[in-house]
């Protein structure tokens, strides 16, 4: 049976996490992508090439990110995390986030990590979502 997860919980879900869905409006309607991230501060970081999302998050700030634990399909977990999308454009914050994101992503790809390495192309976009509210519930 579903039931609510406390804050607490809902918060240890998020923060545990790796991949989530990013959740946003393209168009009116609702657009979901599955994205790697870190949380740190009360904000999900993760980066991205432009695209769809990209463009749709800098119209319609507001965003989701929704994050599992599945141990089976009687027994999971699910946090939904919602904020405010931020570009990081000072180029050391968008280093030091990308950093860290291959810290905690060491296959990503060579591409990837040569950037880090060398410099952060201005086209690849580096981003927050500054939670401001979580809700969470659990099977049992």
């Amino acid at each position: 049976m579903a039931k609510g997860l406390s804050e607490s919980e809902t918060w240890a879900v998020i923060k545990d996490g790796k991949i989530g869905r990013l959740g946003c409006i393209v168009e009116d309607e609702p657009y979901v992508v599955p994205i790697n991230y870190y949380f740190d501060d009360n904000s999900i970081y993760s980066h991205s090439m432009p695209g769809r999302k990209i463009t749709a998050l800098r119209i319609h700030h507001r965003a989701c990110l929704q994050v599992d634990r599945i141990e089976d399909e009687l027994h999971w977990q699910s946090a939904i995390a919602f904020g405010n999308f931020e570009e990081i454009e000072n180029k050391l914050e968008r280093t030091l986030v990308l950093r860290k994101l291959l810290r905690r992503f060491p296959l990503l790809t060579a591409v990837e990590s040569s950037i880090v390495r060398d410099a952060t192309p201005p086209d690849i976009v580096v981003f927050r979502i500054r939670v401001d509210r979580v809700t969470g519930v659990v099977e049992e």
